[in-house]
């Protein structure tokens, strides 16, 4: 184990387990990352596998064993990007399989997420579709509320709201700042209607379909994270640190790789840890940070 301060946060050379089981808990505000696949890349260093890369069955006891380090460490929200391997014709089941074996072992999970891309063309084969979505396990220390701002990703709302008309004042503001809606549903089998009073939204909540386009051919939000072999795109970790992780919070990164999160805490004035087993990672993470202060005009490393 071996720690390199950099100016805003700190890097890690080692095994993300056994680094945070030396974290004082609830240290930090957020941890997303991106782990590594089930059995579906070698992540090669020096030319030479590192056996982080797993059969399915041991993948899934090795993530069980990150979440619950993870939710030890962190206040906050803890997701993953879980990815899924084999080909169109046969899927491994990954992200619901590690899915369930939470729930069993009683880790509280928030309602999954997705993130959308523009999946690469024919990935679907001659008989199936493209993979166009991946899917983000969150999980935090039981029922909690979460700190943050839940609409920092949101956008005003897209359609006009409904309910009974109102006129606006001279300077634009409406008369009537409630709508009165009507909700009709089901219960015990009868048909139930009733009014209520909702006030008009000024930013629509953004979600939980994360919308980031184009991921691949230098649209990562660096040309540096194209030097590690599965980097995710900058959009995840921003909308993460933007919605859940208060300002000046420390985000946790255990799957460093190409320091998209750590060039995103940055970018949003949060500090980071970020954490890799392999030492070429590292000095990639570094190239990352250098890059992102000199975008942001703080300066060089430390």
């Amino acid at each position: 184990m071996k720690e390199y301060e950099v100016k805003g946060g700190k890097l890690i050379l080692g095994d993300c387990i056994k680094h945070m089981k030396r974290m004082p808990r609830k240290s930090v505000d957020l941890i997303i990352g991106s782990p590594p696949y089930a059995k579906q890349r070698k992540y090669l260093e020096k030319g030479k596998e590192t056996n982080i890369s797993r059969p399915l069955d041991e993948w899934i006891d090795w993530m069980v064993r990150i979440y619950k380090t993870s939710l030890r460490v962190c206040k906050g929200l803890v997701a993953f990007v879980i990815g899924h391997g084999k080909g169109a014709r046969e899927w491994d089941g990954a992200p619901l399989l590690l899915g369930a074996r939470l729930l069993h072992e009683g880790i509280c999970l928030r309602r999954q997420m997705y993130y959308h891309r523009n999946g690469i063309m024919g990935s679907g084969g001659n008989d199936w579709f493209r993979a166009d979505v991946e899917i983000i396990l969150c999980a935090t220390d039981g029922k909690m509320k979460l700190e943050g701002d839940n609409t920092a990703c949101g956008h005003p709302p897209k359609y006009k709201p409904g309910g009974v008309l109102s006129y606006r004042n001279v300077d634009g503001s409406r008369v009537n700042r409630q709508v009165i809606t009507t909700i009709s549903g089901y219960e015990d089998g009868d048909a139930k209607t009733r009014r209520v009073n909702r006030a008009i939204t000024k930013i629509a909540n953004p979600g939980d379909v994360l919308f980031c386009g184009a991921v691949g051919g230098g649209h990562l939000g660096s040309n540096i994270s194209h030097d590690n072999e599965a980097p995710y795109p900058a959009q995840i970790p921003n909308f993460f640190i933007r919605s859940c992780c208060k300002p000046k919070g420390v985000v946790y990164d255990p799957f460093g790789g190409s320091g998209t999160t750590g060039a995103e805490a940055i970018k949003l004035g949060r500090s980071f840890i970020m954490s890799d087993i392999r030492p070429s990672q590292i000095e990639l993470m570094k190239r990352r940070v250098k890059q992102a202060r000199k975008q942001r005009g703080l300066g060089l490393l430390s």
